[in-house]
């Protein structure tokens, strides 16, 4: 921040974790500032694809962030007969919807901004937080946004493994106010400036999108294809799949998969220490992650077929559509060694090679496959909140199968294009974090008086490139 100046005069806020701001700043209360409400007393249940547009806690934690407008941002909606008794839940521009729970600490006190004039409600688990004076409304969003007022929240919620918020707790936040010119001013330069930094940061997601794209690309055609453009080709006699490698085998995954399922345990069963627990949620993006669920050290000898093994791969049978490649269904990972010995909770199947012929590893990339994850897109069954495959149909899937030592040459070659893509994933996410960092630090620094943005002027040339990058950025 050093091309920034500092207000020449500041004084104490006797804010705890906020210093000092500038001479001429007020401080006050949320609860002069703005009113509150709840949003509707509703369930996924009462979700549907078309009528009025609902703006949920799921959302706020997880899709749009900041703001929100029901013309870019697809949401799910409710019926318009709640038009009639629910006017206190609707939502005006420049709203802002809290998240009243949240699964961690760091997530106390999301929220989005509604940034359209359509009619838009707040839905379930969210609390409405309505400025008085809307002629800044957004200088408030960058406010509540600040991590020095994120810290007062998160200090005042209570929760151990669900963390709440209340609207008693938000009336009585601190807040620190420049005069409503000088918000206009501060708001006006965050605008600008957050405007660069999305910029980049979506730049860089798209970078990671485009190597996800390629690396699907290229684990689908090694596996089914091979590596020699040149070797003789026969029709597969399937469909989808078209030419193989003439000398490949055509097979089934029943005919060279064993499965079995993890075990429904109960919930009451649970401990903070002993034997960790592999659940269907631990399964995101091709890895399994530790949870820290366990259950006594009695549970591996009553149930031995729950024990997991490094090496043994996972795949979730329930999730939260039927949609397999954006749902919980049909994740699927890999048992890393320090989940040797866990636990499998239900909900689950173990994938392994019962034969001779496939190899483990191969099987793994195997089932990364388009037209595996088309294969599991056609069996997922249910409604539109929840979906489930059966075992039976997705080991009913026909493929072609290399030789044993093309099969390990296959998963060598992956592996080794892999770590590539990797490292390149890793450059992309450190920009976006030392972005976000940046982004954080220059809300905090305007809103809390640590810069003087009064005689600040937007460029007339707006340049990307005049934003302070860090060295991954151009990577």
């Amino acid at each position: 921040m050093a091309k920034y100046k500092a207000y020449p005069e500041y004084k104490d806020s006797g804010v705890e974790w906020l210093g000092k701001i500038p001479e001429h700043w007020q401080l006050s209360k949320l609860r002069y500032m703005f009113t509150f409400g709840k949003g509707l007393t509703i369930t996924k249940e009462n979700l549907q694809d078309e009528g009025i547009p609902c703006v949920n806690y799921g959302e706020v934690h997880s899709k749009y962030g900041f703001e929100v407008d029901p013309q870019e941002h697809p949401l799910k909606c409710v019926s318009e007969t709640y038009l009639k008794n629910n006017t206190t839940s609707l939502l005006i521009k420049g709203d802002v919807v809290f998240a009243d729970t949240s699964e961690d600490i760091e997530g106390s006190g999301n929220f989005t901004q509604l940034i359209s004039n359509v009619t838009t409600f707040a839905g379930y688990h969210t609390i409405i937080a309505r400025p008085l004076k809307r002629n800044n409304s957004r200088f408030y969003a960058y406010l509540l946004d600040c991590k020095e007022l994120r810290a007062q929240v998160r200090h005042a919620v209570k929760g151990v493994k669900v963390f709440s918020i209340t609207q008693a707790i938000l009336r009585n936040i601190s807040i620190w106010l420049p005069s409503e010119n000088e918000q206009g001013k501060i708001s006006a330069f965050l605008n600008h400036e957050t405007a660069k930094i999305d910029n980049l940061i979506e730049k860089q997601q798209q970078l990671i999108e485009l190597l996800k794209e390629k690396r699907q690309a290229v684990i689908s055609h090694a596996v089914n294809k091979g590596l020699n453009p040149n070797v003789p080709m026969k029709d597969s006699g399937i469909e989808w799949l078209g030419e193989v490698p003439e000398h490949w085998v055509i097979s089934q995954l029943k005919s060279n998969v064993s499965t079995r399922k993890g075990i429904a345990f109960k919930s009451t069963d649970f401990s903070d220490s002993g034997i960790r627990v592999v659940k269907a949620s631990d399964i995101k993006k091709k890895t399994i992650h530790c949870s820290d669920v366990f259950l006594p050290e009695k549970f591996s000898e009553d149930y031995p077929k729950a024990i997991l093994k490094f090496g043994d791969i996972v795949l979730s049978t329930v999730g939260s559509n039927p949609d397999v490649k954006n749902s919980a269904v049909g994740q699927l990972g890999y048992i890393p060694i320090e989940l040797d010995g866990a636990l499998l909770n239900q909900n689950t199947v173990v994938f392994s090679s019962s034969s001779n012929v496939l190899d483990q590893f191969y099987l793994f990339f195997l089932i990364q496959t388009d037209v595996y994850r088309d294969h599991l897109d056609l069996h997922a069954h249910g409604t539109a909140n929840q979906a489930s495959l059966n075992v039976s149909d997705m080991l009913d899937f026909k493929y072609a199968r290399p030789p044993l030592s093309e099969q390990v040459e296959i998963v060598e070659y992956i592996q080794n294009y892999n770590l590539n893509f990797d490292n390149l994933e890793a450059h992309s996410e450190a920009a976006i974090k030392y972005l976000q960092e940046r982004r954080t630090a220059l809300i905090s620094a305007a809103v809390t008086g640590k810069i003087d943005v009064r005689d600040w002027v937007a460029p007339v040339n707006s340049e990307m490139a005049n934003i302070e990058e860090s060295p991954e950025v151009n990577a």
